[in-house]
């Protein structure tokens, strides 16, 4: 009798290739490829049955080759797609067949979007109507706006990479307290990832730190991790690398195999592959 399978996700990475046409006005541009075939053989390698796709900023709203991956590997991928607020319902539906299930609004360095804008309340309607969740990567300074900004339209919302606290200030940025302290009044999640994104403490421990204080706050029903694979601007970091951070932020076995396997179900519907 086949048995449904639930795949351990790795919720945040990114394919891509040099050769792609870059979106004005990007922040930089990739020094190498990251292909599908090597980010599955990451997952294979690591005990992870699935994967995220990310649509990366430099690449704009052009997610032509992340679904060309996700069709590819339909049963191991989804995506999250970067989308003109102009977007049409039809057009997202198509996106959502094709194993879509959010948006991604890459703030880091850009002015926050005009929600209030009809355009932006259509869009985000829609998402809402799809069961998608829009994405967040912002800089905590800036979270509580965005947030407060997105109330009105009951989406999922999902924080990348802790929440992005100023390397200066860690856990004591006032953006990374409000997140902690307004995490239950939302239907919000928190990526632990990129966590060399914000500090660059060799111990670990301000990120260790990080992920108690979410643990504690946002609780472990709302904690997902993910690679960030291929780490760009960061060539020094390797995927086992990401991998046994996890570990090392929460140590219960139990919690881990909430944050890998039964999180990414719940948020992003991975369902697992039938099995003999």
């Amino acid at each position: 009798m086949a048995t449904i399978m639930p795949p351990a996700v790795d919720t945040h990475a990114h394919v891509f290739a040099r050769s792609l046409a870059l979106a004005p006005g990007r922040r930089y541009a990739p020094e190498n490829d990251a292909l599908l075939e090597t980010y599955l053989a990451h997952l294979d390698a690591h005990g992870l049955q699935a994967g995220l796709l990310i649509q990366p900023s430099f690449l704009g709203t052009d997610n032509r080759y992340m679904l060309d991956a996700i069709r590819l590997a339909p049963h191991r991928l989804k995506g999250v797609a970067v989308v003109d607020a102009r977007t049409n319902a039809a057009e997202l539906g198509r996106m959502a067949q094709a194993g879509v299930v959010g948006i991604r609004l890459n703030l880091i360095g850009q002015p926050l979007p005009t929600l209030e804008d009809g355009t932006w309340r259509d869009l985000l309607g829609c998402v809402r109507e799809l069961g998608w969740h829009v994405e967040l990567h912002v800089e905590a300074a800036r979270l509580a706006d965005i947030v407060t900004a997105l109330q009105p339209a009951h989406c999922r919302l999902v924080v990348d990479h802790f929440g992005r606290p100023d390397p200066a200030l860690g856990t004591a940025d006032p953006g990374f307290r409000w997140l902690l302290e307004a995490a239950g009044d939302y239907d919000l999640w928190v990526k632990l990832s990129g966590a060399y994104r914000n500090w660059r403490d060799p111990s670990g421990a301000d990120a260790r730190r990080a992920a108690e204080l979410l643990l504690a706050h946002v609780g472990p029903d709302r904690l997902l991790w993910g690679s960030d694979w291929p780490h760009t601007q960061h060539p020094g970091v390797t995927y086992a690398q990401t991998r046994r951070a996890l570990d090392d932020w929460i140590s219960d076995p139990a919690l881990r195999q909430r944050i890998l396997v039964i999180n990414p179900r719940s948020c992003f519907g991975f369902q697992g592959d039938e099995t003999p």
